[in-house]
């Protein structure tokens, strides 16, 4: 609540007027009532009611009905995963594997391990494992019962190539004086070291990921670190990460500090008005300087940055000496994640990816047990967990001021502060890894597909119990309660988002060039410097500098625009090509067109041609051939002038279907002519013959030269006699006989 200038409120009813709300996405939010009026605790309760339900049927993802953004089972993803990894991406996992047990596949080094398929040796384990090849399952769960909470040594990124491996558990149970040993988890550990024939044995580290001295002090509770000396060739490393309560601390002073010194505070006054004037532009520096301190106290950033290093180390280790990493720290489900998933980020691009990342989010993440309802304050399905009422917050746990204005740091009470962290479970674990792959993001930008505003969009989902991927504590917590029938998939919802605008939309990295590092990011260690995140941690106190940059934005809408030139481009190229494919099409009838008519016109010629000589010929018989305008042929019949003078005239006609012929006769000496249908011949010649012939008969052809053709010398219809045929006629023959 702004305050007019120059008025206080009183101390007394400040305090009753005001409800402040704290989200887990960095905002904070201050009501105030009226006096005199009993509405906060009725609004307080009914936030509480919404806010922390008590089961787990009673969030959003189960109480808002079915979604529509459902996916495949989270195992056969898994598998997938696991697939991948040992080089058989070829097979795809399904149901009725899993129901079978089907899956446990393998090769030359490594397998995949049934041992936990109904959660019985490690309820906070996948149900699938990958191993070595070389350990069987009866070893498998006598090893298991010498780490915390069963959680053995299990690999969780492999590399075919160098044989070596990054494997993860929780803590050896080695006792306050760290004289227990178990030969099976010593058999395990050592088989990590793939052993590739022709080299030379792998170096194994140990990389502990918490202080030395919490690592001592967990020995007496039984549990404690290795010793070099009990596993061959190796080296144990501390990385000195802080607990789950350090991290939550850390972030609520960096969300005070970002309330305090952004450009809008929860109290309405703006950063440049405190302390009394202008602490940027009115030279007061000393007020920029106390900031920057602020910023410094609150370890969030050193924190960030522990992390990102034991990550980097590890890849190193891999990728630079070929030997092979186990990770833990106390449970193996919080910093031992951080640093695997990171490790794991670092070395293969495929999880560089989109596609990739959802799958090491849910291989490292959600399977192996990271228990996200304790840390984001969510009920479980045992009930609703360890969910203190106040969240830790340094300057405001325990009662609010009396007035908006803000209290000194540390003014909360000690016994709430100490309340708070022996029951508060909730931690900013997964935020905080979130936060180490936005520094990596801002270090290699041509290194990943995704770009910031994903990792955005992804806490924002996680927080709002939408989806059902992070609910529970673990994968059989959530396969018990039926999460991925009952509940959308976040995974489906951000890629049915990132459809809508194709490779243009925000999710997409503009600078992603897969081939400027296709291999391992190494940074070295001067370059791990993080900074406050601006798209999570400045977007409610600094929404204007919390963009991600105005050239980014210009880079999207030049990119935008680019795809749309593209797209009509493409478009006016393809009708390009459409009409080439028609103007082409029409050149090739044009000349078949061509040619048909030039072959048309050859035609007649020729048929012109045989027309002439057809006519010659039958008049070098006797024939006068007429052809009327309507196609019709007349050939006249020229009788023996010396005999017959008159000349008979005959219409040469087609024939019907009973075989007769219908035509027009105009002679005295006309003779009907039979024409048989079977009987004519290609030759125009022959059919005149014969449809003239009286010897001609169906069953015998032309008989000329015979004597029977002769006798009829001349006048038979002016065919000459061929005399020369007479002569070769034999002499018993008649010639003119009746």
């Amino acid at each position: 609540m702004k305050l007019p200038s120059g008025q206080r409120q009183p101390e007394k009813t400040g305090s009753q007027r005001l409800l402040q709300i704290i989200g887990k996405d960095m905002r904070i939010i201050v009501f105030g009532f009226r006096p005199r009026t009993k509405q906060r605790r009725a609004v307080y309760d009914a936030l509480l009611r919404c806010a922390r339900p008590a089961r787990l049927w009673d969030l959003y993802a189960f109480a808002g009905g079915h979604s529509r953004f459902s996916n495949t089972n989270p195992k056969v993803r898994l598998l997938n995963e696991y697939c991948r990894l040992l080089g058989m991406g070829f097979c795809q996992a399904s149901i009725r594997a899993i129901e079978d047990g089907s899956f446990t596949l393998s090769n030359e080094y490594w397998r995949i391990s049934s041992v936990n398929s109904n959660y019985t040796m490690s309820p906070t384990y996948p149900f699938a494992l990958l191993l070595p090849k070389s350990i069987s399952d009866d070893k498998v769960l006598q090893a298991c019962t010498f780490r915390a909470r069963c959680r053995l040594p299990a690999i969780t990124w492999c590399d075919r190539g160098t044989g070596a491996v990054l494997a993860r558990s929780s803590q050896p149970l080695v006792g306050l004086m760290m004289n227990m040993r178990s030969n099976a988890d010593e058999n395990l550990v050592a088989a990590l070291c793939t052993q590739i024939a022709g080299e030379k044995r792998r170096k194994l580290y140990i990389a502990d990921a918490r202080p030395r001295k919490n690592a001592l002090a967990n020995g007496a509770m039984g549990g404690g670190s290795e010793s070099s000396a009990n596993y061959f060739q190796s080296e144990i490393v501390f990385f000195g990460i802080d607990n789950i309560h350090a991290m939550r601390e850390s972030l609520g002073r960096l969300r005070d500090y970002l309330d305090t010194h952004g450009t809008t505070s929860s109290d309405g006054m703006s950063s440049f008005l405190r302390h009394g004037g202008w602490s940027w532009g009115g030279g007061n520096l000393s007020s920029m300087s106390a900031s920057v301190s602020t910023l410094g106290d609150t370890g969030w950033l050193i924190h960030v940055q522990t992390v990102l290093a034991g990550s980097a180390w590890i890849a190193a280790r891999v990728a630079l000496e070929s030997a092979s990493v186990l990770v833990h720290c106390s449970d193996g489900w919080d910093r031992t994640t951080q640093l695997v998933s990171l490790a794991s980020l670092l070395l293969d691009p495929y999880y560089r990816t989109i596609k990739g990342f959802q799958a090491l989010v849910e291989k490292d993440w959600l399977a192996f047990g990271h228990p996200f309802s304790d840390r984001l304050g969510m009920p479980t399905i045992s009930g609703s967990g360890n969910m203190p009422f106040e969240l830790s917050r340094q300057a405001s746990t325990g009662s609010l001021p009396s007035s908006p204005m803000r209290q000194v740091s540390g003014s909360s009470s000690s016994q709430a502060q100490n309340t708070s962290h022996a029951q508060n479970q909730n931690s900013p674990i997964f935020l905080q890894w979130v936060d180490c792959v936005s520094q990596l993001l801002r270090m290699y930008p041509f290194a990943f597909e995704f770009s910031s505003a994903f990792l955005v969009d992804l806490l924002d989902c996680m927080l709002s119990c939408r989806f059902g991927n992070f609910l529970c504590n673990s994968e059989k917590e959530r396969e018990q309660a039926g999460i991925s029938d009952a509940c959308g998939c976040l995974w489906m919802y951000l890629a049915e988002v990132r459809a809508s605008e194709g490779s243009s939309h925000a999710h997409y990295n503009l600078f992603y060039d897969p081939l400027k590092h296709d291999g391992p990011l190494l940074p070295p260690a001067a370059a791990l410097a993080p900074t406050v995140w601006p798209q999570f941690h400045l977007r409610w106190a600094c929404p204007s500098e919390a963009q991600g940059g105005e050239v980014e934005a210009e880079c999207r809408k030049l990119t935008r625009k680019f795809s749309e030139l593209q797209r009509a481009k493409e478009a006016a190229e393809t009708r390009l090509n459409e009409i080439s494919v028609t103007v082409e099409s029409l050149v090739t009838e044009l000349r078949n067109e061509k040619l048909v008519s030039t072959s048309a016109r050859d035609a007649v010629k020729r048929a012109s041609k045989e027309t002439a000589t057809i006519k010659r010929a039958v008049q070098s018989l006797g024939f006068n051939v007429y052809f009327s305008p309507d196609g019709d042929c007349n050939v006249c019949i020229e009788s023996n002038p010396t005999e017959i003078p008159q000349r008979s005239v005959c219409s040469v006609s087609t024939t019907n279907s009973n075989g007769s012929v219908h035509g027009s006769e105009k002679s005295d000496l006309s003779e009907p002519v039979t024409v048989m249908q079977d009987d004519v011949s290609d030759n125009p010649l022959i059919q005149v013959c014969e449809s003239l012939c009286p010897m001609h008969s169906r069953d015998s052809g032309c008989r000329w030269p015979n004597p029977g053709c002769a006798k009829f010398r001349s006048q038979f219809v002016g065919l000459k006699a061929n005399f020369d045929a007479f002569d070769r006629l034999p002499i018993y023959d008649n010639y003119f006989g009746t």
